[in-house]
C-alpha cells in the first residue's frame, strides 16, 4: 500500500491554509466596507465567467459525491452516473430558460422570487426550512464523509480531519461567494 509523502501533506496542508486565510481576508475586506447581501452572494458582480462556471460544478462536487458515489458505482455499476448527467442536464435547462427571467427582474435567491411572488411570510418559511435541512443533512454529512476521505488517505483521526474540514468551512463561509468562486 502507497502512502503519502511529506510533500503530499505539506501540499494539503498549504491548501488548506491558503483558503482559510483568502476566506478571512475577504471577510475582513468587506467588514470594513459598507457591505451587503450582494456583496456575500454575488461577489459584488466581479467573479469571471470562468470562475462562476468553476464554482457551479465544483460545488456540485462534494465528500458525497467522491465518497458515496464512488461506493454506489462500485455497488451498482456506472448506471449511478445518471445522477450527475440528470444534474448537469438540470443544470443547462436552468441556465437557458429560467435565468434570463431571474436576471432580467434582478432575482438573485429562491427567498428573494418568493418575497416578490407572494410575501416576506413564505420566504422566511422557505429560507428558514432550507437553511436548516442543509445544515443538518447536507453540511454534516459532507464534513463527515470528507473527514472520512481525509482521515482514510492521511492517516490523521477522525477528528482532527473533522475538526480542520469544519475550521475551513466557516473561513470559507465568511468570505462569501467570492471565495467559493475562486477556491
Amino acid at each position: 500500500m502507497q502512502t503519502l509523502q511529506s510533500l503530499d501533506y505539506t501540499v494539503l496542508l498549504v491548501y488548506f491554509v491558503i483558503v482559510s486565510i483568502y476566506g478571512y481576508w475577504i471577510y475582513n475586506k468587506k467588514k470594513n466596507l459598507a457591505a451587503d447581501s450582494g456583496d456575500f452572494f454575488l461577489a459584488k458582480g466581479t467573479l469571471t465567467w470562468w470562475a462562476i462556471g468553476a464554482s457551479l460544478i465544483s460545488s456540485n462536487i462534494s465528500a458525497e459525491q467522491m465518497t458515496g458515489m464512488s461506493g454506489s458505482g462500485f455497488k451498482l455499476g456506472l448506471a449511478i452516473s445518471s445522477y450527475e448527467w440528470m444534474a448537469a442536464l438540470t443544470l443547462i435547462i436552468v441556465a437557458v430558460f429560467f435565468m434570463p427571467v431571474y436576471l432580467k427582474n434582478k432575482i438573485y435567491t429562491m427567498p428573494q422570487f418568493l418575497h416578490e411572488r407572494y410575501n416576506s411570510k413564505v420566504a422566511m418559511i422557505m429560507a428558514v426550512f432550507w437553511l436548516l435541512l442543509y445544515i443538518v443533512v447536507n453540511l454534516l454529512s459532507i464534513l463527515y464523509l470528507g473527514a472520512i476521505a481525509v482521515s482514510g488517505i492521511t492517516g490523521w483521526s477522525f477528528m482532527l480531519c473533522v475538526f480542520i474540514l469544519a475550521i475551513a468551512s466557516v473561513f470559507i463561509a465568511l468570505g462569501g461567494m467570492e471565495v467559493v468562486g475562486y477556491t
